[in-house]
């Protein structure tokens, strides 16, 4: 992803030879590759969990589950903080320096919002990952077994590795909307863009509170308990990527009759 950051979906200097589509384009081979990669790293680990889960996954207090699922959730803890500094230092010191917002090249800009649409587009995938798959295979985990941990199977992936995830991408999204796109340096943040991105960060605090419920009342066949409610009010936070879309296509609209191509 450091290499998405910093060398496609970063910005880098574009190429002024070249025209039409294709220049708009240019950061597409690293958005085909973050989905293709996300998406068989993702079906490696519900593979996983599918294989060792029940197998290894139902006595918190054996060996297996440390060898198995400890590891997984030591190695997140620790390799996950690393990735978030290396994608926001690799998109902030990428930045275009000293550049006028109100002279930046509407062609230029055009492509810039592409791009951000890109990282838009991982993000809005990563959450779709982490909301979808992992999370509606936690619900059917947890009403089937009895748990003795908090650091379940399905907990390890979900809370741990998808929701991280995708926040070290919102992120990243923001930053680059906040040093490359001058409708947002001269106009300020977007709340809509910022209500996308914090809503679903609040997830992870929300998982103390739910952690902690379930340590006095049992839900696990009450999913839509109101413990759980937390998750999907700040889940529908993600909608307002729509209002984000609206500043880009009114804004794009408002370049496009400045250039040629």
């Amino acid at each position: 992803m450091s290499s998405v950051a910093s060398k496609g979906l970063g910005g880098t200097a574009a190429k002024s030879e070249a025209r039409g589509l294709s220049y708009y384009l240019q950061d597409l081979k690293w958005l085909i590759l973050s989905v293709v990669g996300m998406t068989a790293f993702y079906s490696f680990v519900i593979w996983y969990q599918r294989s060792f889960g029940h197998l290894y996954g139902m006595d918190s207090h054996s060996p297996e589950f440390d060898q198995y699922w400890m590891k997984w959730l030591n190695t997140e803890l620790i390799l996950e903080p690393v990735l978030a500094v290396i994608v926001w230092s690799a998109v902030w010191f990428t930045r275009p320096r000293n550049e006028v917002a109100s002279a930046v090249a509407p062609r230029v800009e055009i492509r810039r919002y592409f791009t951000f649409v890109m990282w838009l587009v991982i993000y809005t995938y990563a959450v779709y990952w982490g909301a979808s798959f992992f999370a509606e295979q936690d619900g059917a985990w947890h009403q089937v077994v009895t748990r003795d941990t908090s650091f379940t199977p399905s907990h390890i992936m979900i809370f741990y590795l998808s929701f991280p995830v995708y926040v070290i991408i919102g992120v990243a999204s923001v930053i680059y909307a906040m040093t490359r796109l001058p409708m947002y340096r001269e106009n300020g943040v977007s709340i809509a863009h910022i209500l996308a991105i914090v809503g679903p960060f609040m997830i992870l605090p929300n998982i103390g509170l739910n952690e902690w419920g379930h340590a006095f009342w049992f839900m696990e066949e009450l999913f839509s308990a109101p413990l759980h409610w937390g998750f999907v009010v700040l889940g529908w936070t993600g909608l307002a990527l729509g209002g984000v879309a609206m500043q880009i296509v009114q804004r794009v609209n408002m370049l496009l009759p400045q250039v040629s191509d």
